[in-house]
């Protein structure tokens, strides 16, 4: 296959052993861009037989890798991270025809990916073991590290870049093999992209496999392959459960990043104007289909009626449209299940007496009324209990509770079982520790949103938001194993 990062190339056959191959029956499945509903391209949906063969792939390939020099593993990355930068208004460009991705979102993925690049790059480096003193006299104890062996790589729609990025990258660099199955609505961005990228590279055939198709079809075979030993998942609480259920029985180590619904918390002493821009960002960027975006704004009474109306402002002035129109800062939801399931969470928060201040309808694009763009929506007189801040609605939605003291605030973010992240805004920089040291999620941020991602920072999720670590050493623990190795070096006195 070529290596032209086009929409318009030939995105039809999977990677396998470094080689470009179809389907087993050959069949396909369709890629829609939300921005005009048309079919932009077609993949390959793999049977259990290609699964198979990605499994054993990626299994014979592995030991050599893993004896390969931490160098070598390090170039490999390198060159990835080179090539993604050198093609990054192609990526670009996909992100926008396959999941709606605004030039705003593109140029955040790609960063972040590329952060995801340069920490990967040090790992192989990193990899060192321990010297452990002995109870027992004449006895020397070390430890080594190695890599687990197969990783087996689920990922997401919604960042498919760097979601992917996150963990295929240490995997490869810590001296595992991997197997990528990318969502069924971004297969190319989530993952055949990634093996065009390493194809310019000197990763050796079958470190990295990629298939695609449906989650309903090969998904269960993928998540229970009993050649895999790491699972990493990034999705839904639901399906999560699932797929964790199906590794365990193989004992495969699962490194799970599911559902959030993140609070923002604003107090009465609070900038105002430096928590509405946070705000915005933090529940409109990519419409809000983000993990880690604000799922509920907590904000205290006596600045209440001011924030409402600042972030009605702002939501309303936010330009809506299709992805590839630069000028866009709020594109398409990523289907019609999605638009629909949102835009009925608003319907019944307004039904339950909430006030519907800006949105909560779709905007007309290129003349049509039932496109997937829907407008920046802004509620009032929420409580926790209402569907658009009680579920994860994943869109551009901002649900506004009130709150009167900070018991209360924190009593409301903690109202959730989920622990992904979350923000808090305060005068006081004490009070804000506080409510952040209260909060009961693997994040949290001061006088910021919680959309936020450091390649060198452990990045995790409590409860329902999933199990496993993310990023740096956290990650590394995950993909790696240890080996306690010991020398007797003078006769043992044993009691037998």
């Amino acid at each position: 296959m070529s290596n032209d990062l086009s929409i318009d190339a030939d995105w039809s056959t999977q990677y396998i052993n470094g080689e470009w191959v179809p389907a087993d029956d050959g069949t396909t499945t369709a890629v829609e861009d939300p921005s005009t509903r048309e079919v932009v391209a077609t993949v390959p949906a793999a049977t259990e037989s290609d699964v198979d063969a990605a499994y054993e792939a990626a299994s014979e390939a592995q030991d050599e890798w893993a004896d390969a020099p931490p160098a070598q593993r390090a170039a490999v990355i390198q060159q990835f991270l080179q090539v993604l930068q050198e093609h990054d208004d192609a990526v670009a460009d996909l992100l926008a025809h396959e999941v709606g991705g605004s030039a705003i979102m593109g140029e955040t993925s790609i960063q972040i990916a590329s952060d995801h690049a340069g920490e990967a790059a040090t790992l192989p480096r990193r990899m060192k073991g321990e010297h452990a003193e002995s109870n027992i006299p004449g006895k020397e104890n070390t430890v080594e590290r190695g890599p687990k062996g197969v990783v087996t790589v689920i990922s997401p729609w919604n960042f498919p870049l760097n979601l992917s990025a996150r963990a295929v990258l240490p995997a490869i660099a810590a001296g595992n093999s991997v197997v990528l199955k990318p969502s069924t609505n971004s297969p190319i961005t989530g993952g055949l992209l990634f093996a065009k990228l390493f194809e310019q590279t000197d990763l050796p055939p079958g470190v990295l496999n990629v298939v695609t198709g449906r989650g309903s079809e090969i998904g269960d075979r993928v998540a229970s392959h009993p050649e895999s030993d790491v699972v990493s998942f990034t999705g839904s609480t639901a399906v999560g459960q699932h797929v964790a259920g199906l590794a365990g029985e193989n004992l495969a180590v699962p490194a799970m990043e599911l559902g959030g619904n993140n609070p923002f918390v604003v107090t009465g002493d609070a900038d105002i104007d430096r928590a509405v821009d946070a705000a915005t960002f933090g529940s409109f960027v990519h419409q809000g289909q983000v993990c880690i975006s604000i799922n509920r704004h907590i904000v205290h009474e006596d600045v209440y009626d001011e924030y409402v109306e600042k972030l009605t402002e702002r939501a309303s002035s936010l330009t809506v449209g299709s992805a590839h129109d630069a000028a866009t800062e709020v594109g398409p939801i990523i289907d019609e299940s999605q638009r629909d399931e949102m835009l009925d969470y608003v319907k019944r928060t307004v039904s339950a007496g909430a006030t519907l201040e800006t949105g909560g309808e779709t905007a007309a694009i290129d003349g049509t009324d039932d496109s997937l763009v829907v407008k920046p929506t802004v509620l009032s007189g929420v409580t926790n209990d209402m569907p658009a801040a009680a579920n994860e609605h994943f869109g551009p939605i901002a649900p506004v509770i009130p709150f009167s003291d900070v018991d209360e605030a924190v009593e409301i973010a903690n109202d959730t079982e989920y622990g992904l992240s979350g923000a808090v805004h305060a005068g006081d920089l004490s009070v804000a520790k506080d409510i952040a040291g209260r909060m009961e999620t693997g994040n949290v941020h001061i006088n910021d949103q919680p959309i936020n991602d450091e390649a060198h920072v452990p990045f995790s999720g409590i409860g329902a938001s999933g199990v496993g670590e993310y990023n740096s050493d956290a990650f590394l623990r995950e993909i790696t194993e240890t080996k306690w190795i010991s020398v007797q070096h003078e006769p043992r006195d044993y009691p037998l």
